[in-house]
């Protein structure tokens, strides 16, 4: 047992995480060519390793020939006297195998040889450290910071350096050599001088996931992330929603006395962070959106992905934010094109207005309420849109209806009559009443 070989394995392979089939190939390689170094060629040279105790024996197959003049090349052939030494049953054109001595190799052909290993060594810990880290891209990990670069930052990740590109670092972030820093890997590429990471300050994945690390909820699937819109450094607003009914989204991000949120914006030095309720009605995610601002009416085009916002006079300011910033985060943060103004400018601008919409709200339920009526033919005789009635069938409808209406002003002719001989008789009655009275007035 090769106790020596087998103990480096083991070390190459827990601190370099190069497994030890990859090594045993990495020795059989350089064993070839460290014969063919040796003798010139490799071709029939064999190299067996026992993987458990690590021995190996090297060989080249020979062809038996009767005697050492019918030898005509040393690596191919060799006489039956000799081959007799190795195999008594050896015998004329027999191949036979002939044992190398890795001993024997000279000075070159053992530096080649180690070459060869540390060679793939290295090529094998390139891939490991590519593969590991490419396991992570679109992920968050903790770094070191190393030095400055010109404006780039050298970070260490552990068993690889990242690049912190100018354009990916927030401004006003000055971060001190040896100081922790967590970053967001947007890229590894493998090279031939090993991977090349790419990493960042300034994406809102990065917000997304520390709140992932952060809050138990959104990794477990109960809070999802719908939608994030940054400004590094300065504002992120992002919309929140739960799949349990029993789980406030927004008080599951921002934790117990604002402690899960205040430790992102520790990270994110100081970075402010709007937490807000998504919705599938755009007017009321539009709405939470432009928080902390008050909104008096949404008007939300889903076709056009515009919409249109009146907010009280002094809350334009508020709702619009500094540099527009609010507004701004908004749009990306819903998709919409948000244009916003007060109550009073909204009074003389087209579309911010209520009445502006009534029109094509009232045709809509009269199509809606009465379209059907127009198409299909009623109950009453009528025919259909387009075909006319016989001339026969119309006058008798006609004079049917006029009828009708002849009785009805007759009955109430007859009414009126009635009611004004009532009254004429009545009337009568009180006058020869007056006059009775009269009459004994005088007598008196």
């Amino acid at each position: 047992m090769n106790k020596e070989l087998m103990e480096a394995l083991d070390i190459l392979e827990k601190e370099k995480e190069i497994s030890k089939d990859t090594l045993f190939d990495a020795i059989e390689t350089s064993l070839l060519t460290a014969c063919k170094n040796h003798f010139g060629k490799a071709d029939n040279v064999k190299v067996e390793i026992n993987r458990e105790t690590c021995d190996f024996l090297v060989y080249a197959e020979k062809e038996v020939v009767p005697t050492k003049e019918d030898v005509e090349d040393d690596c191919l052939q060799i006489a039956l006297e000799d081959a007799r030494e190795i195999s008594k049953r050896a015998e004329v054109g027999d191949i036979i195998h002939v044992e190398i001595k890795s001993k024997e190799f000279g000075r070159i052909a053992t530096q080649n040889a180690k070459n060869v290993i540390l060679q793939k060594i290295r090529e094998e810990e390139r891939s490991a450290i590519f593969n590991q880290y490419y396991e992570k891209e679109k992920d968050v990990v903790t770094g070191v910071v190393q030095r400055y670069v010109g404006r780039n930052i050298s970070i260490n990740l552990g068993k690889a350096d990242a690049l912190l590109n100018e354009s990916e670092q927030v401004k006003g972030e000055v971060f001190r050599p040896t100081e922790r820093i967590k970053v967001y890997i947007l890229e590894v590429k493998n090279t031939p001088k090993g991977p090349r990471i790419l990493v960042s300050r300034t994406h809102p994945e990065l917000v997304k996931r520390l709140f992932e690390a952060e809050v138990t909820e959104i990794r477990d699937g109960t809070v999802e992330i719908k939608s994030i819109a940054r400004e590094a450094g300065s504002r992120t607003k992002m919309a929140v929603w739960s799949n349990n009914p029993n789980v406030d989204a927004v008080g599951a991000c921002v934790g117990m006395n604002g402690a899960r949120v205040n430790a992102i914006v520790d990270e994110l030095r100081g970075e402010k962070i709007d937490i807000v309720n998504w919705d599938e009605n755009p007017g009321n995610l539009i709405q939470n959106a432009l928080s902390p601002a008050k909104i008096v009416a949404v008007f939300a085009d889903p076709d056009e992905k515009t919409a249109k916002v009146v907010v009280p006079d002094y809350q334009l300011s508020l709702a619009i934010g500094k540099e527009g910033q609010n507004a701004r985060l908004a749009a990306r943060l819903t998709g919409y094109k948000i244009d916003i103004k007060s109550e009073t400018q909204a009074k003389d601008a087209p579309g911010f207005r209520y009445e502006d919409y009534l029109d094509d709200f009232e045709d809509e339920e009269y199509e809606e309420d009465y379209g059907e009526y127009e198409e299909e033919a009623p109950e009453g005789g009528d025919f259909p849109a387009g075909e006319d009635a016989p001339a026969g069938e119309a006058l008798s409808y006609e004079e049917e209806d006029m009828t009708d209406a002849e009785e009805t002003a007759a009955e109430e002719t007859d009414e009126a009559e009635e009611y004004t001989d009532e009254t004429d008789a009545e009337g009568t009655e009180a006058e020869g009443t007056g006059a009775e009275e009269t009459d004994g007035a005088e007598t008196e």
